[in-house]
């Protein structure tokens, strides 16, 4: 196995045009496991340890520009207004170590179902800037995981960042797993309530093959909550509501049996976090409506 370092980002690039099996690592935290575990064997790993602009993120008016390497910790620490989701699932991801290395860059590099990372990133509407010695583009989130650790990453890109919506709404996050830290999720949730467009958007993780959004159960609470004139009255979403909600999320899911959880279970599992996350977010969104209307 040779070991590739660039030293800037250029010199990335080039090596990965050059060798485009090269695997890139950074924080390392699956790509050392599945080594360790002699489950991959790559010829070349790229190190991007050295590329600074990798740790760097940008706050604009409508998107912040995460970086590819930017570690968790940095997320929960200086992102927690922006990125409320992202921040929440930042905080599930096994340790302080291992939050303190690894980036969101990665779990959209091995695009394990998995990934913590993935169902904020659904529910936020995130895109990925993937670039190459022919150029840089933006993927869509939503098209970015094309099978079980798969991604649409051409065999000579590099992902440089990430760009994830300001939050202009509540969001929640939820991870089921077999302890409180250093675990692989049995399944996950998140939710974000995006006002500005009256809409609702989720992201499952960890029940099917690839991370998945719940576009039926979206379309439904989209339709419910316009139609019963939510937005405008904060209202109390009903019991009936979230548990329709709640159904046609589990409904969503594709999940397998495995060591960690049965696919019964798994759907059972995203139908609670469904209906909690929506209850959680719905009231925060009602508190921060009440006060609008006392300032008004």
């Amino acid at each position: 196995m040779d070991f590739l370092r660039p030293a800037s980002w250029e010199e990335a690039l080039a090596a990965k045009a050059e060798h485009p099996t090269a695997v890139p690592i950074a924080g390392g935290t699956d790509v050392m496991v599945e080594i360790n575990f002699d489950h991959r064997r790559p010829e070349y790993l790229l190190d991007l340890t050295r590329i600074g602009d990798l740790y760097e993120w940008e706050t604009g008016e409508e998107t912040v520009r995460l970086g590819a390497s930017v570690p968790y910790t940095r997320i929960m620490e200086h992102l927690r207004a922006e990125l409320p989701g992202l921040a929440l699932a930042s905080h599930t991801v096994a340790s302080p170590q291992i939050r303190n290395r690894g980036g969101v860059g990665g779990n959209l590099g091995t695009a394990s179902p998995a990934g913590d990372a993935h169902p904020a990133l659904l529910a936020a509407g995130a895109e990925v800037e993937a670039e190459s010695v022919r150029g840089t583009r933006r993927i869509p989130i939503d098209a970015f995981y094309t099978g079980v650790k798969r991604n649409a990453l051409a065999p000579d890109e590099l992902i440089r960042a990430v760009h994830v919506k300001k939050a202009d709404g509540p969001q929640q996050y939820a991870k089921v797993g077999t302890r409180n830290a250093m675990v692989i999720a049995v399944c996950a949730f998140g939710l974000a309530l995006h006002p500005a467009t009256r809409t609702v958007r989720t992201g499952i993780g960890s029940a099917a093959p690839t991370p998945v959004r719940a576009g039926t159960a979206e379309e439904f609470l989209n339709a419910a909550l316009d139609e019963g004139g939510f937005w405008e009255s904060g209202a109390v979403i009903t019991p009936s509501l979230a548990r329709q909600f709640a159904d046609l999320c589990a409904a969503a899911c594709n999940p397998i049996d495995d060591v960690r959880g049965t696919a019964g279970y798994r759907r059972h599992a995203v139908g609670i976090m469904a209906r909690r996350t929506l209850t959680w977010a719905w009231e925060s969104y009602r508190g921060t409506a009440r006060v609008t209307e006392g300032a008004a």
